[in-house]
């Protein structure tokens, strides 16, 4: 201690230039390691997805995950990061920085974390419209919320990473790792695309009573629910994009909120009286997360739990909506990313600390989420709508009797119990 000293006061420029290299040091690893477990977020949304599917359907709701996040990582790469964070002068998109290439170290580290971001938004749609999509309409549809949908939104909230700044952010919204901007668009594209696919064959009976289908692995779905628990410190804490004291805060609220998710899902299955299943569970803990992520750097830990406990109960009914609606969405991703999206970007405004319950934050907080639905909504139900006319969205019904793994892949998940489908053929 007493040399540092004596360096520091003979040669302080050359101590302060070394903490900030540092600095920034530990920011890039930081930054890259939550990346990282943001990208093993895509294995869990695979195995849960995969595990409320039935068996026909396994091979093709994996292939769908470990594809978008391959061409959405591209399509990212070469526009969608120059909409989101390019030169935003107007407000309402970049322009520039697109396929970015000679940018410093802690650019690429800021590009490789947001791509992880745009992965997650991209795939949200997949289990919503799994077990009737063709593969390849559902990538091309992909290709298109990763390089334009998601990054446009994303711009009016974040678009100020180098000059500039979103409409939103102007405003003031708060949403900070992105309750809206990456999950209720992501929950939004969704929905559109259950409504231009209709629902599975034999989900709804001809007096519009829905019928339960239930899916081949619950292992799965724990599994699966678990590893997006765990990623989630990652998606929440790298939101700082640098290593400070802030992020002990940030993952213990992401904690807190995704634990009282999972309650307050089984406390309204009781007041229903519903079973307690094991998917409404793990989908309430992931409406906890999902909830907590608009406000969980500006909330005490109490507001935290009450906001993941609510974003719960908003999963079980949000399900329940949607098959009054007859609406068919096999993993509950409107109502987990879509409805619980929505509840935490307006608690974010409700509990924000040392400002509670200040209803010009609310309007704020309203008007960004309504212009999520108003922007994200519309412009994927045309896209999906064209998919559809131009070269088919949904599967035949055959195809969707047999199951898309050997029609769509040609490949099965467990040969050892499904050798029909190996010596019929495909046709």
């Amino acid at each position: 201690m007493k040399y540092f000293l004596i360096v520091l006061c003979l040669y302080p420029q050359i101590v302060f230039a070394n903490s900030e290299l540092l600095k920034t040091e530990l920011d890039t690893v930081w930054v890259v390691v939550a990346a990282s477990l943001v990208f093993f977020m895509q294995a869990g949304f695979a195995l849960l997805e995969s595990g409320m599917s039935r068996s026909k359907n396994a091979v093709n709701v994996v292939m769908k995950n470990y594809m978008d996040v391959c061409i959405g990582s591209i399509i990212f790469w070469l526009v969608g990061y120059g909409i989101m964070f390019g030169d935003n002068i107007t407000g309402y998109f970049g322009t520039t920085h697109f396929f970015p290439q000679d940018h410093s170290n802690i650019e690429y580290s800021f590009l490789f974390f947001q791509t992880m971001f745009a992965a997650t938004a991209v795939t949200i749609a997949s289990g919503a419209m799994a077990e009737r999509t063709r593969y390849h309409a559902y990538l091309l549809g992909a290709l298109l919320v990763s390089g334009f949908i998601y990054p446009v939104y994303g711009s009016w909230v974040w678009g100020s990473y180098y000059n500039g700044q979103g409409w939103l952010a102007e405003l003031g919204f708060i949403d900070f790792a992105g309750s809206t901007v990456v999950h209720s668009i992501g929950g939004w594209v969704a929905l559109a695309g259950i409504i231009v696919l209709g629902p599975r064959l034999g989900k709804f009976s001809n007096a519009g009573v829905p019928r339960e289908i239930p899916g081949h692995n619950l292992t799965l779905v724990a599994l699966g629910g678990l590893i997006l628990w765990l990623g989630w410190f990652g998606f929440n804490g790298g939101s700082t994009v640098s290593a400070d004291t802030s992020i002990g805060l940030i993952v213990l609220n992401t904690h807190l909120s995704a634990a009282a998710g999972a309650t307050g899902a089984i406390i309204m299955l009781l007041i229903i009286r519903m079973p307690v299943l094991l998917t409404q569970s793990v989908n309430g803990s992931i409406g906890g997360l999902v909830g907590i992520t608009a406000g969980c750097a500006t909330m005490d830990p109490l507001y935290a739990i009450l906001t993941g406990f609510i974003a719960g109960m908003v999963v079980v009914i949000g399900s329940r909506l949607l098959e009054m609606l007859k609406l068919d969405d096999v993993v509950g991703a409107v109502s987990v990313h879509g409805f619980a999206g929505v509840w935490g970007t307006i608690a974010a405004g409700l509990f924000l600390k040392d400002n509670m319950f200040n209803m010009s934050q609310v309007v704020v907080q309203l008007i960004g989420v309504a212009a999520g639905f108003l922007w994200a909504f519309p412009v994927a139900l045309i896209m999906y709508f064209i998919i559809d006319k131009v070269i088919g969205l949904r599967a035949s019904s055959l195809d969707e009797q047999r199951g898309l793994d050997f029609s769509e892949h040609y490949e099965i998940a467990y040969p050892e119990f499904q050798t029909g489908l190996v010596h019929k053929g495909k046709e």
